[in-house]
């Protein structure tokens, strides 16, 4: 027992010879005005939050939602992870993994209650790759804000402006040969014309998907699925995540027919651990129309139904 609660004990001890019996019944519903505040169990305090941007964004992408964090967090410790900025993002993935994995390491370390990932777009891929690849991590939440998860395959303004001669239907000559997967976005671009070549040339998402065979698939699937909890969001009104249901783990079949996540073979052969973590209760999917690709992170109702009640 508290040694300030025994201490209030002994005073009652003390008090009983010289009161009646009924003396001390009428003391015993002071007794919580006796008792300090120290006897409450202390507030575990927020888990820190860890973002990552998205292609082509830098850390000043998310000045609204750290408004937002602060308002409804106060004290939250959040790192906007300032790497890879504008151009440099399209570095290979592997490359941004590694240096992201450096830079998150530190603050899981001193971070005993774990901590809350919250990853956006192409930065949603990478966090992906972190949880497969740190043996040790201790994330708690996954939010995937607007995240490709299961791949690209669309004619987007990005595109258009990093291959101005190329269309979707071509883009795998160029994405599937070894100098596109110098590119991030051919490192998750998703040809469903052409599953062979992406299955053989894909050096990021086929790998991080189990979808082909690699030494490390059992270790990282096992890394996978210490996440407690994996939270969707994406849109159909998005306009840059094609088709915007690969947010939540669906795409293309061959027919360009979107098949929903537990359609997907990566969720039927539960390759890295996608259907583990639905049968333990682990998915939260959260659908939500009307916002454009480039105002997933400054929307503040989506914040407060998709985000803020993850981050305890």
């Amino acid at each position: 027992m508290h040694s300030r609660l025994k201490r209030c004990w002994r005073m009652l001890g003390s008090w009983g010879p010289r009161l009646p019996p009924l003396g001390v019944v009428f003391l015993l519903p002071l007794l919580p005005l006796l008792l300090p505040a120290a006897l409450e169990s202390p507030k575990v305090p927020y888990k820190p939050i860890i973002i990552v941007h998205g292609l082509f964004d830098s850390s000043a992408t998310f000045r609204h939602l750290l408004q937002y964090i602060n308002e409804t967090h106060p004290g939250t410790l959040v790192t906007v992870l300032d790497l890879f900025d504008g151009g440099e993002s399209l570095r290979p993935l592997w490359e941004q993994v590694q240096g992201f994995r450096e830079a998150v390491a530190p603050i899981m370390e001193h971070s005993p209650h774990g901590v809350h990932l919250l990853c956006y777009s192409q930065g949603g891929l990478i966090c992906r790759a972190l949880l497969s690849v740190m043996d040790e991590h201790n994330v708690d939440t996954f939010i995937s804000l607007s995240s490709p998860q299961m791949g690209q395959y669309g004619d987007t303004d990005y595109l258009k402006w990093l291959f101005p001669t190329s269309m979707r239907s071509n883009l795998y000559r160029i994405c599937y040969s070894p100098w596109g997967q110098e590119f991030s976005i051919c490192n998750y671009w998703h040809d469903p014309h052409h599953s062979d070549l992406y299955l053989n040339a894909s050096s990021f998402l086929a790998l991080i998907n189990g979808e082909r065979d690699h030494p490390n698939a059992t270790v990282w699937r096992k890394n996978f699925l210490r996440v407690k909890r994996v939270v969707l969001i994406g849109g159909p009104d998005d306009g840059v995540i094609t088709p915007w249901q690969s947010s939540f783990f669906g795409f293309y079949d061959a027919n360009e027919t979107v098949l929903e996540m537990e359609e997907q073979q990566v969720y039927l052969r539960d390759s890295f651990g996608l259907k583990t973590l639905f049968a333990r209760g682990a998915i939260v999917r959260c659908p939500t129309p009307g916002i454009p690709h480039t105002a997933w992170h400054s929307n503040r109702s989506l914040y407060e139904a998709c985000i803020e009640p993850w981050l305890s």
